[in-house]
Formats: structure tokens, sequence, C-alpha cells
């Protein structure tokens, strides 16, 4: 699974069909692979991360009581976290300065 970030800001009131559209239409990813797609408001306050699990689409929403969640430059389309940016992205830090390698699966001889 692939955590996804768009750059853009979007309409919040965009329930969770528009954000599929927008991941497939917008932003040209498969809406049901199983990735993270992760948007933001405006004012950078507000996140929705959206989900297909295979059996439907899944939205979470979350909101800072202060500050704003810190954001890639504004830009066409979509960059790629790691786990621990995207769990320092939801805690409102600053994840720019984390690794961005992945951790690869072990293959399984046998």
């Amino acid at each position: 699974m692939k955590i996804f970030v768009a750059t853009r800001p979007i309409d919040f009131r965009a329930g969770i069909n528009r954000l599929m559209g927008l991941v497939t239409h917008v932003l040209g990813h498969e809406a049901c692979a199983g990735d993270v797609f992760v948007f933001r408001n405006k004012s950078a306050d507000k996140i929705r991360l959206v989900r297909h699990d295979g059996t439907g689409a899944v939205m979470a929403a979350k909101v800072l009581d202060r500050g704003r969640f810190c954001w890639p430059p504004i830009q066409d389309g979509t960059i790629v976290l790691s786990g621990p940016q995207c769990a320092a992205l939801l805690s409102g830090l600053d994840w720019t300065g984390l690794p961005a390698t992945e951790v690869r699966r072990p293959l399984i001889y046998g």
C-alpha cells in the first residue's frame, strides 16, 4: 500500500464519492487499488484520507485544534510518503526531514 498526498487543496464540502473521483480523474491513479490518498483544505488545518479496501471506500478526517499541517509546495499531482512521514503528518509535525525510504517486504523462499 502506498500513501499519496494530493498537493493541491480541495473543497472540503466534497464527500467520499467526489474524492474517489478526484483520485481517478484528476490525479490519474487507480482509486480501487488499495492505496491511501490524503487531501487538505485551503487553510491546511483539516485533512481527509480515502482508501478503497476491496469492499468499499473508507474516509477518515482530522482537524487540528491549532496550527496547520505541514504540506508540500502546491503543484499538480501527488507525492508519495513513507509510513513514518505519514504518521508525522497526521500528528501535525514537520515530516519533511524524515527519510522517505520504503521498507521492502522480505522474500519468502520455500
